[in-house]
């Protein structure tokens, strides 16, 4: 039976625009069996609130559709929802492949995380090559895992930021040459903020909030300042390294933080800027993404 729960305002290219096809996906990893149920709308799902049951869910997406043996990690990371991250991937690909950038594509996923998704994703569906880059030693260590035990060591490769209060410097050297970055900020100010936003999801999904069946470490969800800060010194780092790299991009999940962002990217000398925006389901996001190229030198990329 399928999930009538349908992702239709996903990108067109994106395979789980119409929901999951949960018997394919049991075949493909047995595990999510025990998660499934029908609801009183004789629809099979799972419980969205529990963890563990939405890791399985994921991992059967990455072993059904992006040809993924081995994935895991420790449930206190961060677990992303496979539909929502490759939109990300395909709306990128769509803005290098209109900069006429299809061959030889690498890309630095800034705050790559354990779970490595990004990387996975689009080598799996773009072959693409890609720098993960984390502060946590220990994150980078489970993402290295992941892709040795499934043969990407080639494509996929790490550096961890020792740094802390930076994000390219320490990173990128004046000799690198990268189509884009990408990133999926840390959203929350603090623990609390984001404990109390995690309470208020668990509440609307019809749970008891006092559970806070809640995942992510400290650097995946929240930053002194938030998303905001986070950003900007995403966006200022960024020009010291303006021929570094072709487009740098971020997804900026307040829409009040996009305009902030024109503002500061026009005084940092940014020669083109884009807001894509992404529907997944109820939410609205949007990805960022900006260039200090000049016309002669995108074309001569």
């Amino acid at each position: 039976m399928k999930n009538k729960n349908n992702n239709s305002q996903l990108h067109s290219e994106n395979v789980h625009q119409n929901g999951y096809q949960f018997s394919e996906l049991i075949e493909a990893y047995p595990t999510l069996k025990e998660f499934v149920f029908v609801n009183k709308y004789n629809t099979e799902t799972i419980n969205f609130a529990d963890p563990k049951a939405v890791k399985a869910l994921n991992t059967a997406l990455l072993f059904k559709y992006y040809y993924i043996a081995y994935w895991d990690f420790p449930d206190d990371n961060l677990c992303p929802p496979i539909p929502g991250r490759v939109d990300y991937i395909h709306h990128l690909a769509d803005l290098l492949k209109n900069s006429n950038i299809t061959k030889n594509v690498n890309i630095i996923d800034v705050g790559v995380g354990a779970n490595c998704i990004y990387p996975l994703l689009g080598n799996s569906v773009y072959s693409w090559r890609f720098l993960g880059t984390d502060i946590d030693k220990k994150s980078i260590d489970r993402a290295e895992k992941i892709v040795k035990k499934n043969a990407l060591s080639k494509s996929i490769q790490f550096k961890q930021q020792k740094d802390a209060t930076q994000i390219f410097q320490g990173i990128l050297n004046e000799n690198d040459k990268f189509s884009a970055t990408m990133c999926n900020p840390p959203f929350y100010r603090s623990q609390e903020e984001a404990m109390q936003a995690n309470a208020r999801k668990l509440a609307g999904l019809g749970n008891d909030a006092k559970a806070r069946n809640f995942s992510g470490k400290q650097q995946e969800l929240w930053y002194k300042g938030g998303e905001k800060a986070f950003i900007h010194t995403y966006l200022y780092e960024s020009s010291m390294f303006k021929k570094q790299c072709f487009w740098y991009t971020t997804l900026v999940s307040k829409k009040e933080n996009v305009q902030s962002m024109y503002d500061s990217l026009s005084k940092l000398g940014a020669t083109e800027i884009k807001t894509i925006p992404m529907h997944q389901g109820n939410k609205v996001t949007r990805v960022v993404a900006w260039t200090f190229l000049t016309a002669e030198e995108q074309s001569a990329w």
